[in-house]
């Protein structure tokens, strides 16, 4: 089915214009808060710059294998300090978050391993690096490492009931997603996550609790390896790259297993010890020194993004007020079109691209086609303003990022006129 042609009037325009200016008075009281929270994160980063001695002379990088690189020593131990871990591996080598997900998946877990999921299906495009979909590439599975999931509760919190039942049979490490992902599940808070990983060690005390972190860091005031988590991974053009770091991903927590994702992120014997940072480690500091920033415009951003349609009457994931442990907004239309539109939108108020029409297409490691209006600096970066969503029922939006909320101010004006030109959206 075509999208409709209509243009927003002046009147049309003025009228998404009230309605983000209105969404904008209502949430100044968490404004406020996502603001002052910058302070906290920021001094973090600060500290752990001054305990390493960052210096310029930090920013270059060793070519070719990349053996005795200062700077990515520092950069390591830096962001080992801001992640309240052990050990961290921050590594351009690594080309996503799920790469750097699957780095510490494949060089933790054995064969004859169990991996169990705690919160039910993982993110799509985990699901062909476990094997339950695809085959003939070296899954988890075709290593002969077993997989179970514990499915969520009815309104989708991790099911502690059957926690015990779970952990029966011998398991080398639980896998914990922070993020809600492409499910509509409210995202897992720090502490929860804390409680989670002690149930699971007084079951079993030689499990790995491993935290996919994506979209979560910096968001509160601790991360998952301060409260009991052995491990972490994630993406640099996520939260701590401070949309400026050209790609990359991280590992963190126990030194051990940091290690061991390294091997299999280069080879047994090189492990953390080889990979060039082709001198582009000041876009690492420095994306991480912008990060609690962004974090926090991203924040204010998803407050906007649920304010402005649970006004409107759509479903939201998290609620207008509610607390956020990552920066995901998720909202229930319950219309291709809708979708289409908002996309289309939201993509011309981007920086760069904004002339390009946003069109259902496949992605590798995703089940469904997707959606997607991000026209970014970094490609693919999810921490500058961008929005997906897989094109199946019923039609959720997934919006992230943004440096600054008038970004995402001007991109719904855009979205609720263009909805409104269309009869898509209710008064």
């Amino acid at each position: 089915m075509g999208l409709p042609a209509a243009k927003p009037s002046a009147a049309q325009r003025d009228w998404a214009r009230q309605r983000v200016e209105t969404a904008l008075q209502r949430i100044a009281p968490q404004v406020a808060a996502r603001t002052a929270g910058v302070r906290p994160r920021l001094e973090r980063v600060l500290e752990a710059f001054a305990a390493e001695g960052l210096g310029v002379q930090h920013f270059a990088s060793v070519s070719g294998y990349g053996h005795g690189d200062l700077g990515r020593e520092v950069l390591d131990r830096v962001f080992a300090r801001v992640l309240q871990a052990e050990a961290a591996a921050v590594r351009l080598q690594f080309v996503s978050g799920t790469h750097a997900i699957a780095a510490a998946l494949f060089g933790v877990l054995r064969p004859g391993d169990r991996l169990l999921a705690l919160t039910g299906r993982p993110y799509d495009t985990l699901e062909e690096v476990i094997g339950i979909r695809g085959s003939g590439q070296g899954s988890l599975a075709e290593f002969g490492i077993t997989y179970d999931e514990l499915a969520l509760t009815p309104d989708g919190r991790v099911d502690t009931d059957r926690l015990a039942e779970a952990l029966a049979l011998p398991t080398r490490m639980v896998l914990i997603q922070r993020s809600c992902g492409y499910s509509w599940r409210p995202s897992l808070d720090v502490a929860e996550i804390g409680r989670l990983c002690e149930r699971v060690k007084a079951l079993q005390s030689g499990v790995v609790c491993f935290v996919d972190n994506c979209y979560g860091e910096l968001v509160q005031e601790q991360e998952p390896t301060a409260v009991g988590a052995d491990l972490i991974a994630g993406s640099l053009i996520k939260n701590l790259g401070g949309t400026i770091a050209p790609s990359g991903g991280y590992v963190a927590g126990r030194a051990d297993l940091v290690e061991q994702a390294c091997c299999r992120l280069t080879a047994p014997g090189i492990g953390s010890e080889g990979g060039s940072g082709f001198d582009l480690h000041r876009l690492l500091f420095q994306g991480l020194f912008l990060a609690p920033q962004m974090v926090g415009e991203a924040l204010i951003g998803a407050d906007l993004v649920a304010t402005v349609f649970s006004e409107r009457g759509y479903a939201t994931n998290p609620g207008p007020g509610a607390s956020r442990s990552d920066i995901i907004q998720a909202v229930r239309l319950g219309n291709p079109d809708r979708l289409r539109q908002i996309c289309r939108a939201f993509q011309a108020a981007s920086p760069v691209g904004a002339y390009l029409d946003p069109v259902p297409a496949p992605m590798p490691g995703y089940a469904s086609e997707l959606v997607m209006a991000g026209g970014t600096f970094i490609d693919g970066s999810t921490s500058e303003f961008s929005a997906d969503a897989p094109l199946r029922e019923p039609y959720v939006l997934y919006t992230q990022g943004g440096t600054h909320h008038a970004h995402v101010a001007i991109a719904l004006e855009r979205a609720l006129a263009a909805l409104k030109a269309n009869d898509l959206i209710p008064e």
